[in-house]
């Protein structure tokens, strides 16, 4: 007997018995929906938190300080060129960004401002997220210049002032702004010093600015918007210049209170090729004896719990298809009763025992795919539907995808799943039927 021989008895068995047909196909439907339902929630729902943590930084970055020791000792691991060249080594390594922090105070007017400066590489930030509302990034000019967050206003304040009414009036990318590196300077001056002469205020220098980071969008935050970026080597530059043969604020000193000959840096942001190999690294530079840190562990740890979830929410839903199946053998044992006289006269006609077999097999496993075509169908409306709840009630969801999402190999599963059930569930019946007596199946009224 050919294929379609077979595909075609199969489905017309199945035609003739609509009602007890479409309510096993019902209970598969049911199942696949969900099953997909579930499932696609525990996704959602660790896609939104996955959106969550890149939105704090990479996941593929391992940060590297300085070692919790007395900085004053000249025998700490400081971070400065020949540990960067070191780590471009190792293994996975793809870039490596110093960054240097420093304060400074800004002053436009009756105004002044606290900066959180963070110097940098030019190629730090064309690899990294910042959007531009004004101007451009740091690194492009041949003299210093800052670029500014977009909440960098929030701390200017009139000193005279009673500090209401918001942020003020400042232009950013076009007012002129002058910056005081040494602040404990400007705090002091106008007090007297070891020989009661009184102490001049420092140097104020005008700084351009180069670019200004764009607002937000309503219920949305930057993660740079508080900071003030410049390139390092500029950064450097003028630091040595401002305070030459004094201590740079931020950087160490030795046991004699003079500075050192170079600028350390603060801070070491590598970037690894993956996120598998985050924590390897990670632990190869605290092994060095660095401070290091990255999002992986955690991540990985709220992964395991995100999976242990998706297995409860599918589980929850397989109960539902394991019912269907259940509707399946006894919709399929039913039939084998009511077509015994058929299934004997196809046996004595000479019909191999195995497309008898075949011909049961297909039929459950038309009920299983039928059914869950439907079940998909079913449960992309439902995703639709808990979605546009959810954005409702939380507008974070809607930004980062909804709260439930079906990928395509889920689609693709859950639709084998759905076969692959209606044919193991057909399996026992169809054997049963193979095995019946011919005689004894043609003496059946």
């Amino acid at each position: 007997m050919k294929f379609l021989d077979l595909l075609r008895m199969s489905s017309s068995n199945l035609w003739k018995r609509k009602v007890r047909t479409i309510l096993t196909v019902l209970g598969v439907v049911i199942g696949v929906a969900s099953i997909v339902v579930m499932v696609s929630l525990g996704l959602g729902l660790s896609r939104s938190l996955m959106a969550q943590y890149e939105s704090y930084g990479s996941l593929t970055q391992v940060t590297v300080n300085e070692p919790w020791n007395d900085s004053s000792s000249e025998e700490v691991k400081r971070l400065d060129q020949k540990l960067i060249d070191e780590i471009l080594t190792m293994e996975h390594v793809e870039s490596v960004y110093p960054m240097l922090r420093t304060s400074a105070l800004a002053k436009y007017g009756s105004y002044e401002g606290y900066l959180q400066l963070q110097g940098l590489p030019k190629e730090y930030f064309e690899d990294i997220n910042i959007e531009v509302g004004e101007g451009q990034l740091p690194g492009n000019d041949e003299k210093l210049t800052f670029f500014y967050g977009c909440e960098v206003l929030q701390n200017f304040y009139n000193p005279k002032g009673n500090g209401m009414g918001g942020p003020p009036d400042i232009d950013l990318m076009n007012d002129p702004i002058f910056v005081i590196f040494d602040m404990d300077a400007y705090y002091g001056s106008g007090s007297p010093d070891e020989n009661g002469q009184t102490k001049p205020p420092p140097k104020k220098y005008l700084i351009e600015t180069c670019g200004v980071e764009a607002t937000p969008g309503e219920d949305q935050w930057s993660q740079y918007g508080w900071y003030t970026f410049c390139d390092i080597d500029q950064l450097m530059h003028e630091l040595k210049k401002i305070f030459k043969n004094k201590v740079i604020p931020g950087q160490p000193q030795t046991k004699t209170g003079k500075p050192y000959k170079e600028i350390f840096y603060n801070q070491l942001l590598v970037n690894v090729d993956s996120m598998d190999n985050v924590v390897a690294l990670q632990k190869s530079l605290t092994d060095m004896g660095y401070d290091a840190y990255s999002q992986a562990e955690w991540v990985e740890s709220e992964q395991k719990t995100m999976g242990y979830i998706q297995a409860v929410l599918g589980g929850i839903g397989a109960v539902s298809l394991f019912v269907a199946a259940i509707g399946i053998t006894n919709t399929m044992m039913m039939s084998i009763y009511e077509r015994t006289k058929e299934i004997g006269v196809m046996k004595v006609l000479g019909c191999d025992l195995r497309n008898i077999r075949s011909l049961f097999l297909m039929e459950a496993g038309f009920i299983g795919f039928i059914g869950g075509v439907i079940g998909l169908v079913l449960s992309f409306i439902l995703s639709v539907v808990i979605n546009k709840v959810a954005a409702g009630a939380n507008e974070y969801m809607a930004t980062s995808g909804g709260i439930s999402y079906i990928p395509i190999w889920l689609v693709l599963l859950s639709l084998v799943f759905a076969v692959m059930v209606g044919m193991v569930a057909g399996f026992f019946p169809a054997r049963r039927a193979m095995r019946l007596s011919p005689l004894a199946a043609i003496r059946n009224e």
